[in-house]
């Protein structure tokens, strides 16, 4: 799924939060150990996956097969579509969610039509289907 630190050819993939899906940075303490941390702060630890989190990817999947292939959506339309009378507040974790989709493979994310980090995009962001 993406969460996990995979040694391919003596290199080190990318390691991801769970709940936030950003990218965590290697540390070399982390080589010798079996488990490596699976959340990047106490915060996303002490939060962790909730209902709305997976319905806000769920939504995200929906509203992007409801479109053509290259149209793209807001995280906003997930978040309304979860919450429609309180959705301002489902901003952040409808972002999570496509940063959550975007390890899987199943969306990218976009600025100014181009693909972007999701880990370091900053402002507005659209999210579109994935090469999968």
């Amino acid at each position: 799924m993406g969460f996990r630190v995979l040694h391919a050819g003596g290199k080190m993939e990318a390691l991801h939060c769970r709940r936030c899906g950003r990218v965590m940075e290697m540390r070399k303490r982390w080589s010798d150990r079996d488990q490596v941390p699976s959340y990047c702060s106490k915060q996303c630890r002490s939060l962790r996956l909730r209902p709305v989190d997976r319905a806000l990817e769920a939504a995200i999947v929906e509203l992007l097969q409801e479109r053509q292939p290259k149209n793209s959506i807001c995280p906003s339309e997930a978040a309304r579509r979860v919450r429609p009378d309180d959705w301002r507040g489902l901003m952040e974790p409808a972002r999570m969610a496509a940063r959550r989709l975007v390890v899987q493979g199943t969306v990218e994310i976009a600025q100014g039509g181009r693909t972007v980090d999701p880990s370091t995009a900053k402002g507005p962001i659209r999210i579109r289907r994935g090469a999968r």
